[in-house]
């Protein structure tokens, strides 16, 4: 059956009520579930109705998607398994808590041209919560739109004898993810100037969800896996079934059980459940060192006085000469010492104990702007800047461009 249709399922309603009512009623469900500390599913949709802090005028992200749910194509399960080849492991791009992801091969709407390369989600079946973060990402995803946010084609939801199926199907991102590039062997390092390039556009994904958007979101997961690439390294953030509305009205935060990644979720947020904005501008500078270092938030394969990136880059603050040596070797030099204090300094405000501190994302997105244009790196034509073909997309061979000191 079609996605959002087990929703409409209220006895006393007329049958145009269902039509219309029906994702709002099942976004309704799910967030008196995400509203409760105890019971954070983590979908972060709030009810259609306002609280007394909200403004009355102030839409939410479902009575948005009833708005714009149009514009999702919905699959048919064959549709998707043909696809995929049945789900085949050779087709398999991607895995987590949340199920499988397959590369996918559709035809057009008008059955005319080439197959449209995509990627399809495939939800655990066994997954406590994996059908609130299913309609999460279909409600956002239905709504939000921007360069730097990956893009829902559609969706499908199917109820048959073998379980229920809730399944996504995106834009296909062929370089993977800003994690592959920066910790997996497998795949060249990337260059000074494509990381600073990727962090920028992270950024202003992020600023859109903050501050470009009617409603004000919380993505809650921002995190090097979570910034997928594309044909060209333009960076998407992808995933929102841990997403939230932010606060309205008079309110301040969002109270909500604390949900995310480890190594990321900022520690204010993991103490109190107290959910804002700034939550997600402390991952951010998480992300801005691994960027810098090369290393993840967290390697239990490091020494004991290094598994813990943070605390390990204390040791060499930005304004010291030692801070050189947390610098990526991988660069090979190749990179501008005074953009990458800059961006250090960045990343420390981001870092703030107390989250009143930490900087706008618009701020950030500012700040790191002029950290790319401050000493750039002139990438200059040769053997080691050609783009080679790789399993799953192309990938950025290190540049021969000089460094700057």
């Amino acid at each position: 059956m079609g996605c959002l249709d087990f929703l409409k399922k209220k006895p006393k309603a007329t049958s145009e009520k269902k039509q219309t009512q029906s994702s709002t009623n099942g976004s309704t469900q799910v967030s008196h579930a995400s509203t409760s500390r105890s019971d954070d599913s983590g979908t972060g949709l709030r009810p259609v109705s306002k609280s007394s802090g909200s403004s009355s005028s102030q839409k939410s992200i479902p009575a948005m998607y009833e708005e714009r749910a149009h514009t999702l194509r919905v699959f048919e399960l064959d549709e998707l398994r043909a696809a995929t080849n049945n789900f085949n492991r050779a087709l398999k791009i991607g895995e987590g808590g949340f199920g499988s992801v397959y590369k996918g091969f559709l035809k057009p709407l008008d059955g005319k041209g080439d197959r449209i390369v995509v990627a399809v989600k495939q939800l655990n079946q066994r997954g406590l919560q994996g059908h609130k973060q299913w309609l999460a990402e279909v409600q956002f995803l239905g709504v939000l739109e921007h360069p730097n946010l990956v893009k829902l084609i559609g969706y499908c939801a199917d109820d048959g004898e073998r379980g229920n199926q809730r399944l996504l199907v995106y834009e296909y991102m062929p370089n993977r993810s800003l994690e592959d590039h920066l910790f997996n062997q497998a795949y060249p390092s990337l260059s000074w100037n494509r990381r600073l390039q990727i962090i920028l556009g992270a950024a202003e994904g992020l600023a859109y969800l903050h501050e470009g958007v009617e409603i004000q979101v919380i993505y809650r997961d921002f995190k090097a896996s979570n910034v997928l690439l594309d044909g060209e390294f333009k960076p998407k953030l992808s995933d929102f079934g841990l997403a939230r509305e932010g606060p309205t009205g008079s309110n301040t935060h969002v109270s909500t059980a604390a949900v995310g990644t480890y190594g990321y979720a900022a520690p204010d947020y993991i103490e109190t459940g107290h959910l804002t904005t700034k939550s997600d501008v402390w991952s951010f500078g998480v992300v801005l060192y691994e960027i810098i270092t090369g290393r993840r938030s967290l390697d239990r394969n490091r020494p004991p006085g290094e598994q813990k990136l943070l605390e390990w880059v204390r040791q060499y603050p930005p304004e010291k000469r030692s801070f050189r040596m947390i610098i990526d070797p991988k660069l090979r030099n190749l990179f501008s010492l005074k953009a990458a204090i800059e961006i250090a300094k960045l990343a420390e405000s981001c870092l703030a104990k107390n989250p009143k501190e930490r900087p706008k994302m618009s701020e950030v997105v500012e700040r790191l702007r002029k950290a790319v244009e401050m000493d750039p790196i002139v990438d200059r034509p040769s053997v080691n800047n050609i783009v080679t073909r790789r399993k799953g997309g192309t990938s950025d061979m290190p540049s021969g461009s000089r460094s700057r000191r």
